[in-house]
């Protein structure tokens, strides 16, 4: 078994199950049928639109928390750029969608005259943490992995915590992400621009 900085590595760790589990509508959705079930949602959870698919996720827990600190922190003393807790974005893919992401990295002031489902246009990075089970990390993996490069968005940011490794996908074209690289817990990853610099995940095992 491996140990490091005295904590046993996550990797050596059975399969961890966050609180909360994430719900799927599988429908042709309205946006207009959305605003009703996001008006109707509770402080437990909160309702996206993804490609037509209404998604009830659960409130980050503790850790989600910790991690997005972890990962704020280095970026703003970085970068000079502001991070963003839970923003509501209107994330167009082949149709509108609504996604409150875990983080959005933005210059200061950005937000300062958007409504509460903000234009993305704007935002050079979201962050996304995963919660549940593991095949509801699918979703961060693959939906709104897709949703934020037919958006346009330059970065995403994956923290995937079933699997123990963050991902940064940039470069979008064509509706995908051309590029991307991955980090196991504990060793650094390299942001693309306009971040470039080494993100520590030590904090993470």
């Amino acid at each position: 078994m491996a140990i490091i900085a005295g904590h046993e590595s996550r990797a050596d760790r059975p399969p961890r199950r966050y609180p909360g589990l994430m719900g799927i509508q599988d429908a042709d959705v309205s946006l207009a049928e959305f605003e009703v079930l996001e008006r109707a949602s509770s402080e437990e959870v909160s309702v996206e639109l993804i490609n037509g698919r209404i998604y009830v996720v659960p409130v980050p827990d503790g850790e989600h928390d910790e991690f997005a600190a972890t990962i704020r922190n280095q970026i703003v003393g970085s970068t000079g750029l502001e991070f963003f807790h839970e923003r509501g974005l209107r994330i167009p893919a082949y149709r509108e969608g609504r996604a409150r992401v875990g983080g959005a990295v933005a210059p200061r002031g950005y937000f300062r005259a958007e409504p509460p489902w903000a234009d993305p246009s704007g935002v050079v990075l979201i962050l996304e943490i995963t919660s549940g089970r593991d095949r509801d990390a699918e979703v961060d993996r693959v939906e709104k992995r897709d949703a934020y490069a037919q958006a346009a968005i330059p970065v995403y940011l994956l923290v995937d915590r079933h699997q123990g490794e963050v991902t940064a996908f940039w470069a979008p074209g064509q509706g995908q992400y051309t590029q991307q690289t991955t980090a196991k817990f504990g060793a650094p990853l390299h942001l693309p621009a306009p971040f470039d610099f080494e993100l520590d995940t030590t904090d993470f095992l």
